[in-house]
């Protein structure tokens, strides 16, 4: 059982901000992600888009905004569960809640915060037969180590921002990179776009434009791919390959967050937005794009603000005959778990004889 102080369902930057902010007042936080690294959409989606609405920052890389936060939060020292989903929320006689993920993980606290963006994320899967027997036998969804694939024979679809990322990065680490997108035109960032086809003038990648994989070969391990043209009149091309790559984004569902009695509507969870942020269940919080409220605005910042004003009131659940005076970080400074500590430099007054 892993015990804490708030239960954080969801590690995107809200996820993320979320425990700085408890961290301030002196809360422990564990955070559950169904995605094997924390970032949420920032690191699994486009890692290498700007993002121009951070406050302070005139434009930043959402992986780079991700690091940040890590770094940020790394004095307050969280716990991770990843690559796991948070399947059953249990309350127990004392007001506390047990969270248990669908490896059967056990988190405990007298606080849960859903902070799950748009929900739990599923990958979009191409419509192929018997692609499933071939699933993390050569068949990958997402790209976790790109070790895995030294000097072996990849296949990548797709023809946003992650297939033509992966399909350059790739490119120096597989023996062999093989890039399919049933388009000629793809919707990537015009330097990462140029980049694909300056590596296929020189054989680093090979482009199959116009085109889709349509069946994929094998025995026990993925042997091959058949992509089939647009064209009709071309001939289909039979691919030897150690893996394919499907990249076709990421599906976001509220999954089991449906299933625990929370006032839903349309696919976001109802908050108290003139107060706390506070579902319909006592203790339990939505913040960030999971929620819904009047007037609500789905964007990082307002994420961030979400986040600083529920751990407010979860400090008062969590420390009912206490009282927490609130002081700007520029006065108080930052006391991390670790022993850290960072403030500002006093003043030094001293007379003038």
């Amino acid at each position: 059982m892993i015990k804490t102080d708030i239960i954080i369902i969801g590690a995107g930057p809200t996820g993320l901000f979320t425990v700085f902010e408890a961290g301030l007042l002196k809360l422990k936080c564990h955070l559950i992600d169904a995605l094997a690294q924390p970032g949420g959409q920032c690191s699994e989606i486009y890692p290498k888009k700007p993002i121009y609405d951070i406050p302070a920052y005139p434009e930043i890389l959402a992986g780079t905004l991700v690091d940040n936060l890590m770094e940020q939060i790394k004095p307050f020292e969280p716990g991770f569960t990843l690559g796991e989903r948070a399947e059953t929320l249990d309350k127990q006689e004392d007001g506390s809640f047990i969270v248990t993920t669908n490896k059967g993980t056990k988190h405990h606290a007298p606080v849960v915060v859903i902070a799950g963006g748009l929900g739990s994320f599923e990958p979009r899967k191409p419509l192929i037969p018997n692609i499933e027997l071939f699933e993390s036998k050569g068949v990958e969804y997402m790209v976790k180590d790109p070790e895995q694939f030294r000097n072996k024979k990849v296949v990548i679809s797709g023809g946003g921002d992650s297939a033509l990322d992966w399909a350059i990065f790739l490119a120096d680490v597989a023996s062999e990179v093989s890039l399919v997108h049933r388009r000629n035109e793809f919707r990537g960032a015009l330097d990462s776009v140029e980049k694909a086809r300056e590596l296929a003038k020189i054989g680093k990648i090979k482009l199959y434009t116009e085109a889709e994989v349509k069946e994929i070969h094998g025995k026990d391990e993925l042997h091959a791919v058949v992509i089939k043209y647009n064209d009709d009149a071309k001939d289909d091309s039979y691919v030897e390959t150690d893996y394919f790559i499907p990249l076709f984004g990421l599906s976001p569902k509220l999954g089991p967050l449906g299933n625990w009695g929370l006032e839903i509507e349309k696919n976001a969870i109802k908050v108290n937005n003139a107060k706390d942020y506070q579902t319909n269940i006592p203790g339990v919080f939505a913040i960030g794009d999971v929620n819904t409220y009047p007037g609500k605005l789905k964007l990082i910042l307002s994420g961030f603000h979400e986040a600083a004003v529920m751990c407010q009131y979860a400090y008062q659940i969590i420390n009912p005959d206490k009282r927490f005076v609130m002081k700007y970080t520029t006065v108080g400074g930052v006391q991390g778990f670790d022993g850290s500590k960072k403030e500002a430099k006093k003043e030094v007054v001293q007379s003038i004889s």
